[in-house]
């Protein structure tokens, strides 16, 4: 699938993803990319965030490939759960374990657990070894239970602007692998 032919819903996590964030780069690159937004990216409540995501996907006219981050994945793979027709992958990127006590903060677990049924469309999980929001072990499990295939990031910290993956040219390329197997 060229990536002209689908809508490209960029799913922040938690506070947003500013300029300088991969997300909001690819975005700005991408003329068929549009962000869900959320109405307290500060405070997150999950049913709302899970309600604006599904709204974004049942308004897309075209099939939908999501780009998830950190929480967006959460708010994702919980909005997919009433149907996905439309949905022809995701590509999520550091989930955070919303099940884990210890992470901060404690907006994470409102959105745990996460589902552990099959996606019923191809996914890709791109993990680092030493995100502080989640354990590579645990984005393994997750993985495995979606059916998703599992990206080895290294240690990359949460793949954000402030790990230095501002425009990360490396998940671009992954992402455009990602959307031939579509």
């Amino acid at each position: 699938m060229k990536i002209k032919d689908a809508e490209i819903l960029i799913i922040p996590g938690y506070t947003n993803s500013g300029p300088d964030h991969w997300q909001s780069r690819w975005q700005s690159g991408m003329p068929s990319a549009r962000r869900v937004e959320q109405a307290e990216w500060s405070k997150p409540v999950r049913e709302d965030w899970i309600a604006r995501v599904r709204e974004e996907i049942d308004r897309a006219e075209r099939p939908v490939v999501l780009v998830a981050h950190s929480l967006g994945v959460a708010a994702a793979v919980h909005a997919i759960r009433d149907g996905a027709e439309n949905v022809r992958g995701g590509f999520f990127v550091a989930p955070p374990d919303v099940a884990n006590p210890d992470v901060r903060p404690k907006h994470l677990m409102t959105f745990g657990p996460y589902p552990r049924d099959p996606l019923p469309f191809p996914s890709f999980v791109v993990a680092s070894r030493n995100d502080p929001f989640s354990s590579y072990e645990e984005a393994d499990d997750i993985a495995d239970a979606w059916g998703s295939f599992l990206v080895d990031a290294g240690e990359s910290g949460h793949i954000n602007a402030e790990s230095g993956h501002g425009p990360w040219p490396e998940g671009l390329m992954v992402f455009s692998e990602f959307m031939k197997r579509l």
